[in-house]
C-alpha cells in the first residue's frame, strides 16, 4: 500500500479519539500532520494492547518485538507499522522514545503507585512527554532546549488529563494524584480509593495539580517560539485547548468526580483563532532548565545525534522554573517534617 493509503487507514482508526489532537492537526502542515497521525495510531494501538479490553499478558513484549521489526525496516504488514517505520527512519526518531512510552503504559497495567509529584511527572514524561518530543522531531527541531519545552507541553497536557479524569480513574481503581498530597489534605488514601467521593480536600489537590500544569504550559511557550512558523498555530492550539480543559475543571470548583470537563466546539474554534494570533505576536522568552524527570528523553535525542549530554550549555532560569523549584522545595520540607513527626512518635 502507498503512504497516503496507510495514513488514511491510521486516520480512520483514530476517529472518535482525541478531538483536541484532530482540532490542532488541522492547523498543522500536512508534512507534519500526516507523520503525527502515524505516531498517534501506534500510541493508540499500544495503549489498547497493554491496557485495553482483552489485553494480553505479553502485550509489552509483543510491542517491543514490533518495534524491533519497525526499526529494522521490516515492519509487520499493517498500515500502522508500515507508516511508523517510514516516520522513524525519515525523521531519525531514537528508539528510546517509543520505548519510554511503552514503559509508561506498562506502569498503568502494573498499577504503579505515585507517591510524590516527581513520581507523577516521571509517568507524564513517559506517556505524554515522549509524544511532545517526537512531535518536535517531526518539525525538524532537535536541540535540547526545544525538545525539553516540547516535553514540558506533554507533561502539562497529561497533568490536565489527570485532573479532568479523577473520578473516571478512581472508579476504575486508579489513582494518579500524588498520594502525599492527599495525605497532607487529610485523606486516608486507601479508604478513599475503596469508595471515591468528592469534597473540598480532593478539590484542593486537583487545583494544586492544575497549578503545576499551568507552570509547564508557560514553560512550553518558549519551545513553540522555536518551531517553524507553519507549525506554531497548531501547537499553540493544542496548548490553549488543553489548558481550557483545566479551566473547565476550575469552573466546576475542581469537581471532576461528578462530571467530566469538556471544551465546546465553539470555544475550540475561538481558541484556534487565538492560536493563530498568538503565533504572529509571540516573542521568544528565555528558556527554563529541563526537569530531571525529562532527562531520559533529551539524552536519547542528543546521544542519537552524536552529542554528549553533559556538554550541553546550562539553560537560563525563568520565573516558571523558580515556581517549580519552590514546589520541589515545599515537597522536600513537607517530607522532612513528616519523617520528623513519625520519628518522635516511635
Amino acid at each position: 500500500m502507498s503512504w497516503d493509503e496507510d495514513i488514511a487507514i491510521c486516520r480512520r482508526m483514530l476517529r472518535g479519539g482525541s478531538k483536541t489532537f484532530f482540532a490542532a492537526s488541522k492547523v498543522l502542515p500536512r508534512s507534519v500532520g500526516d507523520p503525527a497521525i502515524a505516531l498517534y495510531a501506534f500510541c493508540r494501538e499500544a495503549d489498547d494492547a497493554i491496557d485495553g479490553p482483552g489485553r494480553r499478558v505479553d502485550a509489552v513484549e509483543v510491542l517491543h518485538e514490533r518495534l524491533d521489526r519497525i526499526y529494522d525496516g521490516v515492519p509487520d504488514d499493517n498500515a500502522v507499522d508500515r507508516a511508523l517505520a517510514r516516520v522513524v527512519t525519515h525523521f531519525a526518531i531514537p528508539r528510546k522514545l517509543p520505548e519510554a512510552l511503552l514503559e509508561g503504559l506498562a506502569w498503568d497495567a502494573q498499577g504503579r503507585r505515585y507517591e510524590t509529584l516527581s513520581d507523577v511527572l516521571a509517568y507524564a514524561v513517559r506517556v505524554a512527554g515522549t509524544v511532545g518530543v517526537m512531535m518536535s522531531l517531526l518539525m525538524h527541531r532537535r536541540d535540547a532546549e526545544t525538545i525539553g519545552r516540547a516535553c514540558d507541553l506533554g507533561i502539562a497536557m497529561q497533568l490536565t488529563n489527570i485532573a479532568r479524569d479523577v473520578g473516571e480513574d478512581a472508579r476504575a481503581g486508579r489513582l494518579y494524584l500524588p498520594r502525599q498530597w492527599l495525605c497532607e489534605a487529610g485523606l486516608d488514601v486507601e479508604t478513599w480509593r475503596a469508595a471515591p467521593f468528592f469534597d473540598d480536600r480532593i478539590g484542593r489537590v486537583t487545583a494544586r495539580l492544575l497549578a503545576v500544569a499551568d507552570v509547564f504550559y508557560a514553560r512550553a511557550v518558549a519551545g513553540i517560539a522555536d518551531l517553524p512558523w507553519s507549525c506554531r498555530p497548531g501547537i499553540h492550539a493544542a496548548r490553549l485547548i488543553y489548558a481550557e480543559i483545566g479551566a473547565e475543571v476550575a469552573r466546576a470548583e475542581f469537581d471532576s468526580m461528578s462530571r467530566r470537563a469538556v471544551v465546546s466546539m465553539r470555544r475550540k474554534l475561538q481558541l484556534l483563532g487565538k492560536a493563530a494570533v498568538v503565533s504572529l505576536l509571540q516573542e521568544e522568552p528565555s528558556l527554563a532548565p529541563l526537569r530531571p524527570e525529562a532527562r531520559i528523553l533529551i539524552d536519547a535525542v542528543v546521544v542519537a545525534d552524536g552529542l554528549r549530554p553533559h556538554a550541553l550549555a546550562p539553560p537560563r532560569r525563568t520565573l516558571q522554573d523558580r515556581a517549580l523549584w519552590l514546589i520541589d522545595l515545599f515537597e522536600r520540607l513537607e517530607r522532612r517534617d513528616q519523617l520528623s513527626r513519625s520519628g518522635r512518635m516511635s
